[in-house]
């Protein structure tokens, strides 16, 4: 383990756990509830990462015992002990050693996933709907819980706009790099004469941000409106005004939320939607500032096109930041995504 503590820096852990006790430890720590919530989450993330360390040393420390018995008695139950042990450790040291590549403030947080059909008419509609089973699919493979927010059925087919809450650690850092515009080129099933057809979808990755928590709002700088939800659902849904839309008027930023909830729920998560967006509005700012100070300065569009997914004349699947290309591409739509996804982690650190 030794070996890796340059990159794990297991050292230091102690230090900034000393550090933010002693914080903890001062008489006014807690009227300042926001930072004195931020500093006990960090508190707690950095306890689980040194004692997970901890483990994975002490485990390795176990294994490098039993290799050195191993050299003495050529014990063939001992052997098969040492290699089902060793491949253990070896994955869960990887999974771990790949969060590393969670960087980011709120990479651990929940994730709020929005895809909006584009332009294709009931193909797009129909291609946003693929793309939610298909990360539906990919947040059971990780063992995320998935809750459906909102679901606007298209008149014909699919869904026009789809809001899913993903709740597990680090769901927004594993989903992140799959925000922007997912291209599919396939022959129309809606088409009479089976042409091929080009859909749009925009994939809009948020963290769920929780309320208080550095994205400041006030209430003046918002206009809410309530309506009648459209949306499936209980008999309620149809007859009172539970749909919320907030419109954040320093920016223009609208945001709708509506289900078969109450409109006070409808309002929450409408106001957490809201924060994310925020939060991805200045990060792009300031990455924007970095480009144009470095002489690279380019606006930032959702426009750009990240993956396309062709169906026809041939079968692949193309990440246009990584370059990265499978041709299996019913994997990819039930949910393997973690070339994708790591690739794109990889290339951003």
């Amino acid at each position: 383990m030794k070996e890796h503590g340059g990159i794990f820096d297991l050292a230091s852990k102690p230090l900034e756990i000393k550090k933010l006790e002693t914080e903890m430890e001062q008489p006014n720590f807690w009227q300042n509830r926001e930072r004195a919530t931020e500093v006990s989450r960090e508190m707690e993330r950095l306890q689980d990462e040194l004692l997970k360390w901890q483990d994975f040393e002490t485990e390795l420390n176990d294994l490098i015992e039993l290799h050195n018995l191993l050299k003495k008695e050529h014990d063939s139950s001992l052997q098969r002990e040492l290699f089902v042990r060793l491949n253990k450790w070896e994955k869960s040291f990887a999974k771990e050693e790949f969060k590393l590549l969670f960087k980011g403030k709120y990479d651990r947080n929940n994730a709020i996933l929005a895809i909006h059909a584009g332009t294709g008419g009931v193909d797009a509609q129909d291609w946003a709907e693929i793309l939610l089973r298909m990360y539906l699919r990919y947040a059971e493979k990780k063992g995320f819980l998935v809750e459906v927010i909102e679901k606007i059925k298209g008149q014909e087919a699919g869904v026009k706009k789809a809001l899913v809450l993903i709740k597990g650690s680090y769901a927004y850092g594993y989903l992140r790099t799959e925000a922007g515009v997912h291209r599919l080129v396939r022959k129309s099933p809606f088409n009479a004469k089976n042409l091929r057809q080009t859909s749009f979808a925009l994939v809009e990755v948020l963290p769920e941000i929780e309320e208080g928590i550095e994205i400041k709002i006030k209430p003046d700088d918002l206009k809410i409106d309530v309506f009648r939800a459209s949306g499936h659902g209980g008999q309620s849904v149809n007859t009172t005004d539970s749909a919320v839309r907030i419109t954040h008027l320093p920016t223009g930023i609208t945001v709708s939320c509506q289900n078969e909830r109450s409109q006070l729920q409808n309002k929450q998560m409408a106001l957490k939607i809201l924060q994310g967006r925020l939060h991805l509005l200045e990060q792009a700012k300031k990455e924007e500032e970095k480009r144009r100070l470095r002489g690279e300065y380019t606006s930032a569009e959702w426009g750009n096109q990240i993956r396309s997914y062709i169906l026809d004349p041939y079968q692949l699947v193309k990440d246009h930041r990584t370059g990265l290309e499978i041709k299996n591409i019913d994997a990819v739509l039930n949910g393997d995504l973690d070339q994708f996804i790591e690739i794109s982690l990889e290339k951003l650190k």
